[in-house]
Formats: C-alpha cells, structure tokens, sequence
C-alpha cells in the first residue's frame, strides 16, 4: 500500500483518533474537545468527524494505555465497539468477520512503542534513541516463583531509524504485588514481532511517573493532574525530614516502596502513615496543597523524579551511542524537567526532542504513523504539526448568529485594538484556524492578557477558577527570545515545553508570567508558524516595548480546551471574561457577564 487512508485511535484517558491520507496527518485530536469531558477514554465522537474527510478507511489502527495480548488474566472486553462503529459508519467493508476484520490492527499491546513512534516520526531526525517515560503502559504476564503475576510498561528504551526500525532496547515493568526486582539482559522480544533479546527489569515499585501520580494524590489532586504538583514545587523546599523518594543504592535505583506503593494499572499512592513529617490532621482538600509538608513533598517529587528521567536519558544515549533522543510518555509534558536536562544534555551533546503530545492523545499519532511506515516502507519526513485539529469556516451569518444566543454583540476590529483591550486590563480569547493538539494552548485557543500587571498571576487565575500557585505561560516573538530568556542552547521553543529562567532585569517587567522560582513556560512564535498569532505579539510590541503576551488555555477550571466558536462563547457566557477575537474575520465579540453574581 503506497497511499490510502489509515485512521488511528487511542482508547482510555485521553483518548483520540489521527487519520493520515498518504502519511500525512489529515487531522488530529482528542476526543474530550467534542464530548467536553475531560479526559473522556471513548474516541466515539472524533471517529464521526473522520466521515467529513472521507467515507473509506483503508486501515483502522487500535491502541490502549494496557495491552492484552499478554495477560488473559485482565478482563478483555476487546475493541470491537470501535470496529463495529467503523463498520455501521461503512469506513470498513460491513461483510468482514468483525472480530477478524482485515483492516482492523489492534496494537495494544505496544503502547509504548506507538509512543515513541510518535516522537520519533515527528522528530525530524533520520535516527534517534526514544525514550518512554509513562504511568502504566501495555500489559504482559510474568512469572515468580509465588506464580503469574501481572506487569505493566513503566519506562523504556527504543533504537528508532528509518523506515520501521523501532527496536526495544531496554523495559521497566512494575507490578502492585511487593515481589523481588530481577534483572534480565536476555529478554525475548518475540512479544513485540522482533527478533533478539532486550534488558528487562521487573520490580513491585512505582515507575518514575506513578511515583508523580502517588504526590499529586496526595495533595489532593487527581492522579492525572501532575501538572498542578508541577506548579506547586517551587513553593516548597528540601525537607530533611521526608524520606527518599528513590532508594539509589542499589544496581538499579527504584522508588522507596514503602512510601510509594504501587496499585498498577491504577496510580500509586503515598503511605504516610509511618512518616511523622507527612501527617496531617487537615480535613479539607482544597487547602492541602497550603501545608508546608505538601509543598515540601512537591519539591522533593519534582527533584528527585527529574534526576531519575536525566539518568534514563544518559542511559539511553550510551547504549545506542547516539547523540539524539526524542522524549515521550507523560512524563515528557512535565516542562520543568525537560529544561532541567539541557545542562547536562549540552556537555554531553545530546540534542533532545521532547514530543509536544506526549499524553495519551499522542498514541493515536503514532499508532497510524507506525503501520504507515511498516506497510509502505516509505522514509517520508514530516513537519512537527501542533495545528491539527478541524478546520472551521464560519459565514458572517453564522458568526452573528452564535452570537446573539450568547447576548453577544460583533464589531469589527484590528490587532491594535484587541492590544488596547489587553493593556486596559481585559482578557482576550483568541479563536483561530485549527486547534491545538495536546494539552497547550499555542494561539489558536488561547487568553490573552498584558503581562506587566504586578497581579496578573492572581487575577486570571481567579476568574478561570485555578488555585492561586499555578502558573501562566508566556508568547513572545522569536527573534526577542534569547533576549528575554536563558533557552540554555536551544534556538527557539514554539510548543511551550520548557519552562525557562529569565535573563536578568526580565522578571520586573512581566510578572504576571513569572513563577515564583523566576522561571517562564514559553513560546517561541515565528511569523510563518502562525502570522496571526504574531501579528498580535507584534502589535503588543509595538504599543508597550514588551515582545510577549500572557497566554493560557481558553477554558474554565476542569474544562477542556474549546474547539468550536460556539464552545468559546459558551466559555464567555460563564465566565467573567467579556472578549472574542476572530482575527481570520477582523471580529471581535462581546459578551456581557449578564449571568456572573
């Protein structure tokens, strides 16, 4: 097969489809941006926009967070919904055996391969060394001596080359049940369709990401909400009083499993019942994360994890000999660690490429550029898209239509005016071209407001309903970027990956963005990646001498990223934030807070 469409999805948390036509990547998205359920597992609703773009799928690529190919132990409920609705939507041939339809691929049971399919193949590079750092990945069944157990993908290795060539390296499996770690350099890959052997470790600890999951947990947030821990670390401090989090002194450094203990495929959770320093007579859950043991138990997490992930990273370069690594997994989306690296990374000259869509979302990705590549053979290289999900074509009519059910009034505007609005401190959504994929918001469907305000911070963070420690990002135009921040080598950052120090006299000037630790999520924006979206920075420039703006996710506390034009004004109607601009249309939409106390 030299061309034809092959449709991706992901199933589980964060589920999401990718259709490619001849390689490349039609559009891509997560479903809970049409269901408006956060991280909602059933990629039901994105299937149905794959009928906008065709009517015929030549191939129907499956993945899943947990594998079943190995572990008849775990309920299998099989993926057949999925392919029964390619089938009655007559994307498949409707007279194949359903359960051994020809064109369906269930590549379960390689989750994190896919993952590191989708950094590599988007990567650019011609070879790399992918490194996997994820909660619970694929499943397999192993044996002890105490008899079968099962054991799921924790961190892994990958040899990644042109056009097919993803080799399993090395493999971390944890288990729940408190069994002996053993090491085994001679693994069968036969599991995985490969020759050969690979260095396995199977261990009764929590991988580097349950460890994360285990202390967002605990303070009181969901597992999958790390990015809240993230936030909240540098308000803590080393605290000599809470244990190790990782025991080092072993052949193999594992996590401190009687602090951390395990509950695979579910997130681990931290037992504090033997550690004085973590106790807490505290009942309510929104004022955790205000006690000093929680901010000191972040610290220590951030610390400890992103040192465990540089050292996996070294590993991975070594054991190839190659000099570049491309990162994935949900672990890479954690952008204090992936700047945290490039110290290192720099001497030893290691170039990183850390997968904008490290989450779930971005198997999809990756599961249809693997079975592209295996079945064409083709070494096409690909642009690193962010923009990938529909494109929207709104008439006037429809534009002043969904705006007069939300009490909205349309006007026409320019840049300039929209920067008046920041400056007079207003929030600005912005709504343009497709959205996003993953989880950050990169000018498509972004707020917008002036970074000079000295509370900033606290005043978007009220109105979008966020606790008072997390942070905001910052877009700013790329040839100013190295004047205003410390990228430590790398020439630009345009999917906010990394969170960055300040060149000195910075923080003064845009503390709205500024975290406490004097550090900045940002992104590099160059005119030809987005011209509308620099063309507002630009303006902003132009008026206040300042070359980025405050950027976050358009949407509320819990929400997902809005999608359609109708979700943004929805977003306004709840919230006190008053102004739409269409820069694609020279609009900007009013809506009154008519329905805020």
């Amino acid at each position: 097969m030299s061309s034809g469409y092959i449709l991706g999805i992901s199933r589980g948390h964060n589920a999401g489809v990718c259709l490619l036509k001849d390689g490349k990547i039609v559009f891509a998205s997560e479903e809970e941006r049409f269901s408006r359920h956060k991280y909602d597992g059933s990629p039901l609703a994105t299937m149905l926009k794959v009928k906008e773009y065709t009517d015929k799928i030549d191939a129907l690529v499956i993945c899943h967070t947990t594998g079943l190919k190995d572990a008849p132990k775990i309920e299998y409920t099989g993926d057949n919904m999925y392919a029964g609705l390619a089938r009655k939507l007559d994307l498949i041939d409707r007279k194949a055996d359903l359960y051994n339809h020809p064109q369906v691929i269930d590549v379960s049971h390689l989750h994190h391969k896919v993952h590191a399919a989708c950094a590599f193949y988007r990567s650019g590079f011609d070879d790399a060394v992918a490194v996997v750092i994820d909660g619970a990945g694929s499943a397999t069944q192993g044996q002890t001596h105490e008899g079968p157990v099962i054991l799921w993908e924790v961190e892994s290795i990958y040899d990644c080359s042109y056009p097919d060539n993803i080799k399993t390296l090395y493999k971390h499996y944890g288990c729940r049940d408190p069994i002996i770690t053993v090491i085994n350099k001679n693994t069968s890959a036969e599991q995985f369709g490969e020759e050969g052997t690979f260095t396995s470790v199977v261990s009764g600890h929590a991988g580097i990401t349950k460890v994360y999951e285990a202390v967002t947990q605990y303070l009181g947030f969901q597992a999958i909400e790390a990015g809240k821990t993230m936030g909240l670390f540098p308000y803590g401090e080393e605290n000599i009083k809470i244990p190790k989090l990782f025991n080092t002194d072993s052949k193999i450094p594992l996590s401190n499993r009687s602090l951390i203990v395990p509950t695979y495929p579910n997130a681990a959770f931290v037992n504090h019942l033997n550690y004085e320093e973590l106790a807490s007579t505290e009942t309510s859950v929104e004022n955790l994360p205000t006690l000093k043991n929680r901010k000191d138990l972040a610290y220590a997490c951030q610390i400890e994890t992103q040192d465990q992930a540089l050292d996996l990273i070294l590993t991975a370069s070594k054991l190839t000999g190659k000099k570049k690594v491309v990162l994935s997994g949900g672990y890479g989306l954690n952008c204090v660690a992936n700047y945290h690296y490039l110290t290192r990374l720099n001497k030893e000259g290691i170039e990183l490429f850390v997968e904008p869509i490290s989450n779930d979302g971005g198997t999809a990705i990756g599961a249809a550029l693997m079975y592209y590549h295996s079945v064409t053979q083709s070494e096409m290289r690909r642009p690193r898209e962010i923009y990938l999900g529909p494109q929207y074509n709104y008439t006037d009519e429809e534009i002043n239509s969904l705006a007069e059910e939300y009490n909205g009034i349309v006007s026409d505007a320019t840049d300039e005016d929209v920067v008046n609005l920041m400056t007079e401190k207003n929030i600005v959504a912005m709504f343009q071209g497709r959205a996003e994929n993953g989880p950050r918001a990169l000018g498509n469907r972004s707020l917008m407001f002036d970074p000079t305000f000295e509370d900033g911070k606290d005043f978007v963070n009220e109105i979008k309903r966020r606790e008072f420690f997390r942070p905001f990002a910052g877009s700013i135009l790329a040839e100013d970027a190295h004047e205003w921040f410390d990228l430590r080598g790398m020439p630009d950052s345009p999917h906010m990956m990394y969170a960055v120090n300040c060149q000195e006299g910075v923080a003064e000037k845009i503390p709205s963005i500024i975290h406490v630790d004097g550090t900045c999520r940002i992104q590099t924006v160059a005119e030809e990646e987005n011209p509308l979206y620099y063309r507002v920075i630009k303006a902003f420039k132009e008026k206040t001498g300042i070359p980025i703006i405050f950027n976050t996710s358009f949407n509320l506390g819990g929400e997902p990223l809005v999608e359609t034009l109708e979700d943004a004004l929805w977003t306004l109607s709840e919230s006190r934030i008053e102004y739409l601009y269409l820069p694609e249309y020279g609009k900007l939409i009013t809506v009154g807070n008519w329905k805020i106390a």
